[in-house]
């Protein structure tokens, strides 16, 4: 038996609750984990609160990261007693996920747990931390580099924004923050960003095609008008990493900028990101994270608290990295 948060929908409404499961409940896979930890993300807010549509089929555990050990395996690349990692491959969405004490997921999906790196520290980046790192890279891939000026990070408080922040400046970047929450400043401060500014003026629609050029690249997790007027905004040659919508997933914008300034839109996805970049990533994560600004992002929970906290994750009152230690009581 095993402990699991289930969701549950009766009649389109989808309810939480955590519940003792047989380990013959677990879906088919060719590796079975002991999960230790997962996280919460935006998209698993969007599934526990069943919104979105990303759930197909009920009951249903979700969770759509988790680090644990290998108790049996199919296939030849894990053993028992490996440490493991899973981010994306829409687990926690099709397939059951990481809330959960026991997971049956397929040798694919997985990646070794980083040298140097805990269970707990792996789910502190989680899928996060990883987009963040990936959003790093494809800014470095286009040649940004620390003396070109000031590089943006929007949605800073959350976990992307936080990890984003924290790398940045470790690999010394001038980090403009921009969050809409002022009582965050000395957390962002702490992490590294070199200015925080407000969101708000971000949210306007843009009413120009371009605007004065301020920043040299930037990590923006909210999309909607936010990136519309932040692409007005990009340095000559500058480059937008996308990798969220939390301001809305709708872009209205004109093509100037990408013809007049030659400004870069790159999309990054970490759901379905091949094994060799994850890998690279996870790499550059263990190498370029100082650790103790992430431990500072931390919040610890139990799989009990994961229902409100995914909602408080959808009204943008998370702060930085839940932790979600599933086997605590």
């Amino acid at each position: 038996m095993f402990n699991a948060l289930q969701l549950t929908n009766e009649a389109g409404a989808v309810t939480a609750a955590v519940t003792s499961l047989d380990d013959s409940a677990l879906p088919a896979g060719e590796v079975q984990v002991a999960v230790e930890y997962s996280t919460i993300n935006y998209k698993d807010g969007l599934v526990v609160q069943g919104l979105g549509g990303l759930v197909k089929t009920y009951p249903h555990v979700p969770g759509i990261d988790f680090a644990g050990t290998v108790t049996a395996s199919r296939d030849a690349r894990y053993q028992p007693g490996d440490a493991v990692v899973l981010t994306g491959w829409q687990v926690g969405e099709r397939h059951w996920g990481g809330y959960a004490q026991r997971a049956s997921v397929k040798a694919d999906w997985l990646v070794p747990l980083p040298k140097g790196l805990s269970s707990r520290q792996a789910m502190a980046i989680g899928t996060a931390g990883l987009t963040a790192m990936l959003a790093v890279i494809a800014l470095e891939a286009q040649g940004l580099q620390p003396s070109h000026g000031e590089v943006l990070v929007t949605g800073a408080g959350g976990g992307v924004g936080s990890v984003a922040t924290a790398l940045l400046s470790h690999l010394g970047y001038q980090v403009v923050a921009s969050t809409g929450r002022a009582e965050l400043q000395d957390y962002l401060m702490a992490l590294g960003a070199t200015s925080v500014i407000d969101r708000s003026p971000f949210a306007d629609p843009h009413k120009r095609p371009l605007e004065a050029e301020r920043f040299a690249g930037c990590i923006d997790s909210v999309g909607g008008n936010t990136l519309a007027r932040v692409l007005t905004q990009m340095k000559y040659a500058g480059s937008v990493a996308a990798v969220g919508l939390a301001g809305g997933s709708q872009l209205t914008h004109s093509v100037i900028p990408f013809l007049l300034r030659g400004v870069n839109l790159l999309g990054i996805d970490s759901v379905m990101c091949p094994y060799a970049k994850r890998m690279a990533a996870w790499a550059r994560l263990q190498k370029d994270l100082p650790m103790e600004r992430l431990e500072s992002m931390v919040v610890p929970a139990r799989l009990v608290d994961v229902p409100a906290l995914a909602a408080d994750i959808l009204k943008g009152q998370v702060r930085g990295r839940v932790v979600v230690d599933v086997n605590a009581a």
